[in-house]
């Protein structure tokens, strides 16, 4: 019954993820909507307001308060690392092509079993560690045969994909400490305001009038603003999801399952940078590409067969 209910979590998460794909596409065909950090300042304000809904008056889920200021603490880590995450990926698609991207982005189960060992010193059995070796050196690889490799694109890519992997132990540890535990809901709806506050000077700096832009779209075309709300709604099930599937997988396991599904496009739409699509890959970033992927699928199996 437990597999089940994963599973279900799972697939669900997956499907609104699909979804909240799509929607982004639209916005971006149809209105030139091209401003990844609002739309995720969006998605975060839906995540405040339906939280404390679903808390406050529908009652699906107890309110459960801050119990510490460590406590506090954490959760405003967890939003700010969120942000840095959204905001250091999309600086990194301004100097480096997608598929690069990707691949870099393909190391966050390396970071992500670094940080587990580190912060709740919880490891995985051996074979599970050397799985993460040739998704590593893929990347390495792919990065000698990048001809538009960038620097700086490049830190902030790693500093990007290092912040998804410290964000998903530490929600996993806001989950299950049981010191600190919280509901899914409950940190959605602490730590979603935290990172309204953080990614709204980031959107006004990086994304230049795009507050007037998004009211000049809503008074052109009244749909927009539907195709926007319902956006921002179901980003709220996607994040709700992860911290769900979080607590019934755990970290490293969700970051792999990330790349499986080849869901870069992290951060409520990244994937609106691609003006690069077409950039030319050579023989070694291929050679990096497809030792990335084996690696991803050795660990898959390293962690059937542990089961």
């Amino acid at each position: 019954m437990r597999s089940l209910f994963t599973i279900g979590l799972i697939s669900a998460w997956y499907s609104s993820n699909i979804g909240v794909l799509l929607l982004n596409k639209f916005l971006l065909s149809n209105y030139g909507f091209k401003y990844p950090i609002f739309l995720t300042l969006c998605h975060m304000l839906a995540c405040s307001l339906l939280s404390y809904i679903a808390i406050e008056w529908l009652k699906i889920a107890p309110l459960q308060r801050v119990r510490s200021r460590l406590q506090l603490l954490k959760i405003s880590a967890l939003g700010i690392i969120f942000c840095l995450s959204v905001v250091g990926g999309n600086i990194s698609l301004r100097y480096l092509p997608v598929s690069f991207n990707q691949a870099v982005g393909a190391t966050t189960p390396f970071f992500t079993a670094v940080f587990a060992v580190v912060m709740t010193a919880k490891r995985e059995g051996w074979v599970t560690y050397v799985t993460l070796i040739p998704v590593v050196a893929g990347v390495i690889i792919a990065s000698g045969g990048e001809p538009l490799f960038h620097l700086f694109g490049f830190i902030m890519c790693i500093g990007a994909t290092a912040a998804r992997a410290l964000k998903s132990v530490l929600q996993g540890i806001l989950l299950s400490s049981e010191g600190e535990k919280l509901n899914s809901m409950n940190l959605l709806m602490y730590m979603a305001p935290i990172a309204v506050l953080v990614l709204f000077p980031a959107a006004i700096y990086m994304e230049e009038g795009v507050i007037g832009i998004t009211v000049a779209l809503a008074r052109d075309d009244w749909k927009f603003l539907l195709y926007l709300l319902f956006n921002s709604a179901l980003a709220y099930f996607v994040n709700l999801a992860n911290f769900l599937v979080t607590k019934h997988t755990s970290p490293l396991t969700l970051q792999v399952k990330l790349l499986g599904t080849g869901k870069c496009k992290r951060g409520g739409g990244r994937g609106y940078i691609d003006h690069d699509i077409q950039n030319p890959v050579s023989v070694t970033g291929m050679l990096g590409y497809s030792l990335t992927v084996a690696g991803v699928v050795l660990y898959t199996e390293a962690k059937k067969r542990n089961m």
